[in-house]
Protein backbone atom coordinates (compact mmCIF):
# COMPACT_ATOMS: atom_id res chain seq x y z
CA UNK A 1 0.00 0.00 0.00
CA UNK A 2 2.84 2.61 0.93
CA UNK A 3 4.10 1.69 -2.38
CA UNK A 4 0.87 2.37 -4.22
CA UNK A 5 0.92 5.84 -2.52
CA UNK A 6 3.93 6.58 -3.19
CA UNK A 7 3.10 6.03 -6.87
CA UNK A 8 0.01 8.17 -6.91
CA UNK A 9 2.02 10.94 -5.54
CA UNK A 10 4.53 10.85 -8.00
CA UNK A 11 2.06 10.51 -11.05
CA UNK A 12 0.45 13.68 -9.16
CA UNK A 13 3.08 15.36 -8.99
CA UNK A 14 4.25 14.73 -13.04
CA UNK A 15 0.70 16.21 -13.75
CA UNK A 16 1.65 19.14 -11.67
CA UNK A 17 4.76 19.59 -12.97
CA UNK A 18 3.38 19.11 -16.82
CA UNK A 19 0.50 21.71 -16.52
CA UNK A 20 3.02 24.11 -15.15
CA UNK A 21 5.39 23.68 -17.99
CA UNK A 22 2.38 23.95 -20.55
CA UNK A 23 1.28 27.22 -18.70
CA UNK A 24 4.75 29.09 -19.02
CA UNK A 25 5.49 28.03 -22.43
CA UNK A 26 2.28 29.58 -23.46
CA UNK A 27 3.21 32.67 -21.19
CA UNK A 28 6.38 32.38 -23.33
CA UNK A 29 4.68 32.12 -26.70
CA UNK A 30 2.56 35.43 -25.98
CA UNK A 31 5.45 37.57 -24.79
CA UNK A 32 7.62 36.56 -27.38
CA UNK A 33 4.89 37.72 -29.91
CA UNK A 34 4.40 40.83 -27.92
CA UNK A 35 8.47 41.52 -28.21
CA UNK A 36 7.85 41.15 -31.92
CA UNK A 37 4.87 43.66 -32.12
CA UNK A 38 7.05 46.27 -29.75
CA UNK A 39 10.39 45.80 -32.26
CA UNK A 40 8.11 46.48 -35.42
CA UNK A 41 6.76 49.63 -33.63
CA UNK A 42 10.24 50.80 -32.20
CA UNK A 43 11.45 50.77 -35.63
CA UNK A 44 8.44 52.07 -37.32
CA UNK A 45 8.64 55.42 -34.84
CA UNK A 46 12.25 55.45 -35.27
CA UNK A 47 12.05 55.50 -38.80
CA UNK A 48 9.48 58.33 -38.35
CA UNK A 49 11.91 60.86 -35.95
CA UNK A 50 14.69 60.33 -38.73
CA UNK A 51 11.98 61.11 -41.40
CA UNK A 52 10.90 64.14 -39.18
CA UNK A 53 14.73 65.48 -38.35
CA UNK A 54 15.27 65.04 -42.16
CA UNK A 55 12.32 67.14 -43.55
CA UNK A 56 12.85 70.32 -44.58
CA UNK A 57 12.46 73.49 -41.80
CA UNK A 58 12.55 70.93 -39.16
CA UNK A 59 15.04 72.06 -36.65
CA UNK A 60 17.59 68.79 -36.54
CA UNK A 61 18.25 67.04 -33.08
CA UNK A 62 21.41 68.70 -32.09
CA UNK A 63 21.20 71.76 -34.16
CA UNK A 64 22.15 74.89 -31.96
CA UNK A 65 19.05 77.68 -32.54
CA UNK A 66 19.75 80.89 -34.72
CA UNK A 67 19.25 83.36 -31.56
CA UNK A 68 22.16 81.65 -29.93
Amino acid sequence: MAEEARLEDLESRVAFQEDAIDKLSDVIARQEKELDQLKRMVLILSTQVRNFDNADGAPKANEVPPHY
